[in-house]
């Protein structure tokens, strides 16, 4: 059995248990009377809740009239779970996810997806028509779209991400439970100009205060990110070592 595969999946459950009630993790940890550190670590897959604590937790997650949550509902998963195929990056633009993902896909021998380019096939419209003609609300159904038929392709690829897939919540937790999930972290400087070396000017038009909007969007979306299995520093990093650093998460030395 995989221990911790097992555990980062009831962590999972119990995090989107959580979402859909509508309660923040203090809140819980009020009403079930177990701290929030612990529930924090229970939902990142690094603590092993006992059969009471999920009784508590089933208790006050399904008060909400969400009755499909129980103990059961918590632990229903597959013992012998081979761990994914699929490696899905997140991070900023500029974290270097086309990068990284490309040369990740080589070693791996992998198809290699972007999931924006997913989003605008499906759509039959380019990212910025779908933001211009249906707004926010449409791109989120598209790209859940996207990554379904993604997903559907198989058990072995490499998926670069938008960066705001982690403010999706029930597309990002699909994420989470079907693919390999590494952060590319970066400093907010080195985002921002490694999207002007691409030619994208964007960020600057009309944005005096675009750096400083960058590093508050960061900031926030912090905590998101670490949701994910492996965080790896890009800043000051080659493509290579970064990619090496994926590659030795992915593939354990003796395996």
């Amino acid at each position: 059995m995989d221990s911790q595969g097992f555990l980062r999946s009831i962590g999972h459950r119990l995090r989107a248990a959580r979402e859909t009630a509508g309660l923040s993790l203090s809140a819980v940890a009020r009403k079930t009377g177990v701290s929030r550190r612990y529930l924090t670590d229970a939902e990142a897959g690094r603590a092993n809740p006992t059969v009471l604590i999920l009784a508590r937790l089933a208790t006050v997650l399904g008060s909400k009239g969400n009755t499909s949550v129980s103990i059961a509902s918590f632990v229903d998963i597959p013992l012998r779970v081979r761990p994914s195929g699929r490696v899905a990056l997140v991070g900023l633009r500029g974290a270097g996810k086309s990068s990284v993902g490309r040369a990740l896909a080589l070693e791996l021998e992998a198809p290699f997806v972007e999931l924006d380019e997913r989003i605008e096939k499906v759509a039959g419209l380019s990212l910025g028509e779908i933001f211009d003609l249906h707004g926010t609300a449409a791109y989120r159904r598209f790209e859940a779209e996207a990554l379904e038929q993604v997903l559907g392709e198989g058990e072995q690829l490499v998926l670069a991400t938008g960066g705001s897939i982690v403010t999706s919540g029930a597309t990002y937790q699909r994420l989470l439970e079907t693919c390999r999930t590494v952060w590319l972290r970066a400093e907010a400087k080195d985002h921002y100009g490694r999207v002007l070396k691409q030619g994208d000017s964007r960020p600057m038009e009309n944005h005096p205060r675009a750096m400083e909007e960058l590093a508050g969007l960061l900031l926030e979306r912090e905590p998101l990110y670490r949701r994910s299995e492996l965080q790896v520093e890009t800043s000051g990093v080659s493509i290579s070592t970064v990619t090496q650093e994926v590659l030795d998460f992915l593939i354990p030395e003796g395996s």
